[in-house]
């Protein structure tokens, strides 16, 4: 007679909220490393290499043009996601907010335009960042794809389950450095997609 293994103990990975994980980084548990919160998981991200810092500062001068009145822009923050049952604060590359600095008291929660500087991360931010995105309500989504020189434009967000990745988002478009985009909240604005590549 063969004896049966015991059955594998079930488990499952602990799942923090966004609370958990804002106190864990006042208490010091991250200091020298860049972590974000996607779905309740810590994820540690890789130290930006220079052709990422050069194209965050380039998009980041573009926008500030772009948005001169009635929003800030800011880097690499956290952004929670709010109504997200699992916890989730990404950090977008860049975010264009609504009003000023001084108006808010924590984090926003909401955008007009956030945007990922992807070297190696494409599929992530085509994914899991486009559909919290979405989820906030960020009506306009950018990835800038540095190795293939393209910019993804996603628009008119439908918040709706998991696993839609890009689809997220119901207008989706690719350009190349030979192309313009006007922002949606700021249509007099053109910004040359060649303005954000070294």
């Amino acid at each position: 007679m063969t004896a049966m293994p015991p059955p594998a103990p079930s488990r499952r990975p602990f799942r923090f909220t966004r609370e958990q994980y804002f106190e864990l980084g006042q208490r010091g548990f991250f200091n020298g490393k860049r972590v974000e919160l996607l779905y309740g998981e810590i994820a540690e991200m890789s130290p930006a290499n220079w052709p990422h810092h050069v194209s965050v500062g380039l998009v980041t001068d573009a926008l500030l043009v772009a948005f001169a009145v009635g929003f800030f822009v800011d880097t690499q923050q956290p952004f929670p996601i709010p109504n997200e049952p699992l916890g989730s604060a990404p950090e977008p590359d860049v975010a264009v907010i609504p009003g000023r600095r001084r108006d808010y008291t924590d984090h926003p929660t909401t955008a007009a335009l956030l945007v990922e500087v992807s070297d190696t991360t494409l599929a992530e931010d085509l994914t899991t960042k486009a559909e919290l995105y979405a989820t906030a309500n960020v009506p306009e989504y950018w990835v800038l794809d540095i190795p293939n020189r393209q910019l993804y434009v996603h628009r008119d967000p439908q918040p709706l389950p998991a696993g839609l990745g890009a689809t997220a988002y119901r207008t989706r478009l690719v350009l190349t450095p030979a192309d313009t985009v006007q922002p949606l909240a700021a249509p007099p604005a053109v910004v040359r997609v060649s303005d954000l590549f070294q």
